[in-house]
C-alpha cells in the first residue's frame, strides 16, 4: 500500500515541512520582522562599565578602542580593557591612550588560567573589576556603529530587565564571502532575536551584549561552563536569561561592527568553534533548532522530488506560499537589522543554507579546542 502511494507520501512530507516552516516565520520570525521598541518618555542613563577582552589585538586596538572610549554617554562609565597575556605591543598602547581617556581601565593578566579554557577567566577578572552594576560586553575587534551605541543599548532596560542583547554585525564589502558571512549572521540573529521576542531567549553574542553584574555573580559565573573553551556569551545567556528578565535592542546605532574572514578556511574554522557549544543548550531550545533546521534542509530536496514525481502545479503552488511569506519576513527583518542589500539574493542564500548545514552539521560531535583566540 506504501509503495503505491509513494508519490502523494512525497507530497505530503513536503506538504508538512512547509508546515513547520510557516509556523516558524508566523509564530517566531514575524516578532523580530514587525518589533517597534516601546518608547520611553527618557533615556534609561545608569553608570555602565564596558568590559573588553584582547589578547595580541594591537592593530584591532587602534582601529577600534576609540570608538568605544568616545560614547557620547553624561553618566560615569569605564571602559575596562583585559590585556590576557599579550605578545604585542596591547600594553603599550593602552598605557599610551590611558592618559588621554581617564574612563580606561587596562587590566593586565599575565598567567593563564589553568582550569578555566577559553577567554572566561580574563572575561571573569574584568566582570569582577567592574565597578557599576550594569556590564556591557563587546570585542576588541568591534567598533561601536555610532556614539550613542552606550546608550541605546542602556535603553533596552526596563525595571524587570537583567540581560539585553544586541546585534553584532560586519563591515559592508562587495564579495561573495561577505555577504554569505552576514547572511548568516543576520539569519542567526534572525532566530536568537525573535525568540527572545517570544520569552524563548536561547543566546545572545559576546559582540554586543549586555547584563547585569549580580546576573554573573549570583549564577557563580561561568562554574558550570569552565570547561568549555567557548560559551561565554552563548551558554551562559542560554543559563540564566527568560521571558521576564531579557529584552532585546536592534537600533542600527546600537550595532558593533567588525572584520569578517577574509579566506574560506578562516571563517569555516571559525565556525566551528562556535558550533561546537550548541550541543550544550537546553533540551527546549536545541529541539526548536533542531526541528527548524532540519526542515530547512529538507524544504527543497522534497519540493523538488514533489514537482518532479507528484502534481508539479500542486507542488510549486505548496513551495510558493512558503517563499512569499519568507521573502516578506525577511525583507522587513533585514531592514530592521540594517542588511537590506542582502535581500535582492535571499533565495540563493536560503538554498546555500542547505550546503551550509551539511558543512557544520559535523561540529556539533566534535571535541572542543582550548584556547579562544
Amino acid at each position: 500500500m506504501i509503495l503505491t502511494h509513494w508519490r502523494e507520501i512525497i507530497f505530503g512530507i513536503f506538504c508538512f515541512v512547509t508546515l513547520i516552516q510557516v509556523i516558524y516565520y508566523l509564530g517566531f520570525f514575524s516578532r523580530l520582522a514587525f518589533y517597534k521598541p516601546t518608547p520611553k518618555p527618557h533615556n534609561e542613563q545608569r553608570p555602565v562599565s564596558v568590559i573588553i577582552c584582547a589578547r595580541d589585538e594591537a592593530d584591532n586596538i587602534v582601529k577600534n578602542l576609540p570608538g568605544v572610549l568616545v560614547q557620547s554617554y553624561p553618566t560615569s562609565h569605564e571602559v575596562i580593557m583585559v590585556n590576557d597575556n599579550s605578545s604585542d605591543d596591547t600594553k603599550y598602547l593602552l598605557e599610551e591612550l590611558r592618559k588621554t581617556f581617564k574612563n580606561l581601565t587596562p587590566l593586565q593578566l599575565n598567567q593563564e588560567a589553568k582550569l578555566m579554557a577559553g577567554k572566561k577567566f580574563p572575561l571573569s577578572m574584568g566582570i569582577r573589576t567592574a565597578r557599576y552594576e550594569t556590564l556591557l560586553l563587546t570585542d576588541a575587534d568591534c567598533v561601536p556603529a555610532s556614539e550613542h551605541w552606550m546608550q541605546l543599548m542602556q535603553d533596552g532596560y526596563n525595571p524587570e530587565t537583567e540581560i539585553v542583547l544586541g546585534y553584532g554585525a560586519y563591515h559592508k564589502h562587495n564579495t561573495l564571502l561577505n555577504k554569505l558571512i552576514r547572511f548568516e549572521t543576520f539569519h542567526s540573529a534572525l532566530q536568537y532575536l525573535s525568540y527572545a521576542l517570544a520569552g524563548v531567549p536561547y543566546m545572545g553574542v559576546g559582540r554586543n551584549l549586555s547584563y547585569k553584574k549580580n546576573v554573573f555573580l549570583s549564577n557563580k559565573g561561568f562554574a558550570s561552563i569552565n570547561h568549555l573553551p567557548g560559551g561565554d556569551d552563548d551558554l551562559f545567556i542560554n543559563k540564566v536569561a527568560n521571558k521576564k528578565n531579557t529584552s532585546i535592542v536592534i537600533d542600527a546605532d546600537a550595532h558593533t561592527l567588525s572584520e569578517a574572514k577574509k579566506t574560506w578556511e578562516e571563517w569555516y574554522a571559525q565556525k566551528n568553534r562556535h558550533y561546537s557549544t550548541a550541543k550544550y543548550y537546553r533540551g527546549k531550545h536545541k529541539f526548536l533548532l533542531g526541528l527548524y533546521s532540519a526542515t530547512q534542509f529538507l524544504f527543497y530536496p522534497f519540493a523538488i522530488l514533489a514537482i518532479v514525481f507528484f502534481n508539479w502545479w500542486m507542488a510549486l503552488a505548496v513551495f510558493a506560499v512558503k517563499l512569499i511569506l519568507q521573502a516578506f519576513i525577511y525583507f522587513k527583518s533585514m531592514k530592521n537589522l540594517n542588511e537590506s542589500d542582502l535581500f535582492p539574493m535571499f533565495l540563493f542564500f536560503d538554498l546555500w543554507m542547505c550546503v551550509y548545514y551539511l558543512l557544520f552539521a559535523p561540529s556539533l560531535f566534535k571535541k572542543e579546542k582550548k584556547t579562544w583566540n
